[in-house]
């Protein structure tokens, strides 16, 4: 078993052979693209294997969604992950910097998945209908996100924010009429916002 494998097995995450294998070549891409474009500062498989780890594991506890909108991709966390996690779901991943952009459309290509769309622009300038489940890691705050966001959003939109510690101050500043759960995991609190009541 790769180390990888043990590591999701460790957290009780599920991947095909497939995925596992997508999983594994992303690392080496990002690795190879890393020393020339400088991606993000993980560099290493000791430092990639846990963002991995962090973008998969709100996969045990969320709903499937219907289709994704990750804001601000970067390097791939969360939202290539989660495109190889649900490859039957419609993915976009919205990513303004053209390195980044361009790395991300090469990663699609390679591991030959048809399910992700990569947009380069910012994701107050992208129209598209409203989407099932909205994700993004360390872009900025919960409000802004929402505001940001507020016209790819319905009634059925689910929220999964990957947020350290400020997650609960931000919570003081929106709606109290949200309904969300946080897991905490990690030390991660992943913010799950599910609804308005």
């Amino acid at each position: 078993m790769s180390i990888l494998k043990q590591i999701l097995v460790s957290q009780n995450i599920e991947v095909s052979e497939v995925q596992l294998h997508q999983l594994e070549t992303f690392t080496v891409l990002l690795q190879e693209w890393n020393k020339i474009h400088n991606l993000t500062g993980a560099k290493h498989l000791k430092d990639i294997y846990p963002n991995i780890v962090d973008a998969l594991f709100p996969c045990t506890f969320i709903k499937e969604p219907t289709s994704i909108l990750d804001v601000g991709t970067g390097a791939g966390f969360p939202g290539m992950m989660l495109a190889i996690a649900y490859p039957n779901i419609k993915t976009v991943l919205c990513e303004p910097r053209n390195k980044r952009a361009s790395f991300l459309k090469y990663v699609a290509m390679e591991l030959g998945l048809s399910n992700v769309v990569v947009v380069k622009k910012r994701v107050e300038a992208y129209d598209h209908e409203p989407f099932g489940l909205i994700s993004s890691r360390a872009v900025t705050d919960t409000k802004m996100l929402l505001e940001l966001t507020e016209h790819l959003q319905s009634i059925h939109t689910h929220y999964l924010f990957y947020k350290g510690e400020q997650v609960f101050s931000e919570l003081e500043a929106v709606s109290e009429t949200l309904m969300y759960d946080i897991i905490e995991k990690n030390q991660r609190n992943y913010l799950y916002i599910k609804g308005v009541s």
